[in-house]
This record gives C-alpha cells, sequence and structure tokens, in this order.
C-alpha cells in the first residue's frame, strides 16, 4: 500500500474527505517550492499534486499557464522537481506527493529513467495530462513495478464506455473534471458533480476526487459533500501570482487559503 492508499485509508476511517492542493513548482522561484508544500501540509492538505512546468500546458487556463512561465523562467525543470520531492522528504515522509503535468518532460528523460528517479525520491503518483490510458502500455507498467500510482482524468463528456476503461487503469484516486473547459473555469454545481459521479462508483473503488471550479471554503464543502476528495489550483496559483513581488508572504497566504477550505470541509 502506497502512502496514497494510506492516506485515502486512514480518511475514510476518521470520516473526512481529501483536500488536495495544487501548486506549480519553481513559481514563482524554485527556492520557495518546499516551502509552499510545507505550508500547505500545515493548513491541512492530505495530499500534493505538484505541477510540472511546461511550455504548452494545454489542459490549462490562463492562471496556470502563467506560472508555468514564471517557473520555465526561473529555469525550473522536471529534474528540479524530483530534488524538490527528495528535500520535501527530508522532514515529511508521510504526506502523499502527486506529479501533474504533461508527457514531454518525461519522454525527455526517458520513461524508466523518470520512473526510477521519481520512486526514488519519494513520489507516491504521476497525473500525465495528455497520456490516455491507452497509450500508457509502455509507461503504467513502468510506473506500477515501483508502486507509483497512474492517476487519469474523467471529464463530463467522457462517455460510459471510455470512464470504465479508465477506471480499469486507474490508481490512487480518479481525478474528475467538474467542468467542461481548463483549469479555472467557471461555475460549479454540486449536484450536477454528484450526478456524474454515481454512475462512476459503479465502475471503480478508487477515491472519486473533484477539480476545477473550487474557488473557496463555500465550494469546497459542497463539493466535499459528494465526492471523496476536493482538489483546488487556480485559487492557490493566483495568490503566488498577486504576491510574487513579495514571495516571502505568499506561504502565510497559502495556508489561509487552504486553511479556511479544511475548515469547511470538516464543518
Amino acid at each position: 500500500m502506497n502512502r496514497i492508499d494510506q492516506r485515502f485509508s486512514e480518511l475514510k476511517q476518521q470520516g473526512r474527505k481529501a483536500l488536495i492542493p495544487y501548486i506549480t513548482a519553481g513559481d514563482p522561484a524554485p527556492q520557495y517550492t518546499v516551502g509552499f508544500m510545507h505550508a500547505l501540509v500545515e493548513a491541512g492538505a492530505d495530499i500534493i499534486e505538484l505541477g510540472v512546468p511546461f511550455s504548452d500546458p494545454m489542459a490549462d487556463g490562463p492562471v496556470i499557464q502563467k506560472a508555468c512561465e514564471r517557473a520555465l523562467k526561473q529555469g525550473t525543470r522536471l529534474v528540479d522537481l524530483l530534488d524538490m520531492v527528495a528535500e520535501f522528504r527530508q522532514t515529511d515522509t508521510t504526506t502523499p506527493v502527486v506529479l501533474m503535468g504533461y508527457l514531454n518532460p518525461i519522454e525527455r528523460i526517458g520513461y524508466e529513467t523518470f520512473a526510477d528517479k521519481a520512486a526514488s525520491v519519494g513520489v507516491d503518483g504521476v497525473l500525465t495530462v495528455d497520456m490516455p490510458p491507452e497509450e500508457a502500455d509502455v509507461f503504467g507498467p513502468l510506473l506500477k513495478a515501483r508502486d507509483l500510482a497512474a492517476i487519469f482524468l474523467v471529464a463530463p463528456t467522457t462517455s460510459h464506455a471510455r470512464a470504465a476503461t479508465i477506471c480499469a487503469h486507474g490508481e490512487g484516486y480518479l481525478y474528475y473534471v467538474s467542468l467542461k473547459g481548463v483549469t479555472g473555469a467557471a461555475t460549479l454545481n454540486a449536484d450536477d458533480v454528484a450526478e456524474h459521479l454515481a454512475p462512476l462508483r459503479g465502475m471503480t473503488d478508487l477515491p472519486l476526487c473533484v477539480g476545477f471550479g473550487i474557488r473557496d471554503g463555500a465550494t469546497a464543502a459542497e463539493v466535499a459533500k459528494v465526492a471523496d476528495g476536493v482538489i483546488v489550483g487556480s485559487a492557490l496559483v493566483n495568490r503566488i501570482a498577486e504576491s510574487a513581488d513579495a514571495p516571502d508572504t505568499i506561504a502565510d497566504q497559502l495556508k489561509h487559503v487552504l486553511g479556511d477550505m479544511r475548515k469547511a470541509m470538516d464543518a
């Protein structure tokens, strides 16, 4: 049982839902990322999604696109992310870390080299936005052999047949995209989310975690009523962008935003 499975098992026993923040590694500069990760854990994060900066983040909206641009300008590469996870693990050996990004940076390193290094530094899962399960016949087994969860996305437009395929290949948790569009998109309807999650529960025992449209404590609490986990990205990355010129203040701001969500969800 890897750290992701362990964490969801603990949460289930406690009757609580997972809070999963996303930040882009290297934004606004690489030296701050590990501190941000620790701050998120202090504020109640159960799992951390660490974004791999990429020059063409097609599934992401303007907020995360600009975060990738800032990180890339600072020279942040995938190998730097792996070093960040290794540093994080020096003092936190229990919080699961998922790398979220696109295939190109992994291909440049090489699938097997990446999988070996990710496992050795303490990564727990990998969500590669542009690698569907049908095309993961080489990469997927490499991850599985190293106890790294291959995490996949399901959208409102995903057919039942395709969702079943994704569920059969997925590990760790299923990332349900609550809105049509890119990250940071607009209005979230928890009843609509619940309606879409219902058939998925008949296809898989994986925890169903919902991202896109989580803006504050109220929306986090609404989604937590119908899902196993709440994923929040743009609301946090926005705070980083707003204070990029005063990076020493960002950790406290992230704790404030995420802490409000944790309190609302637990209430």
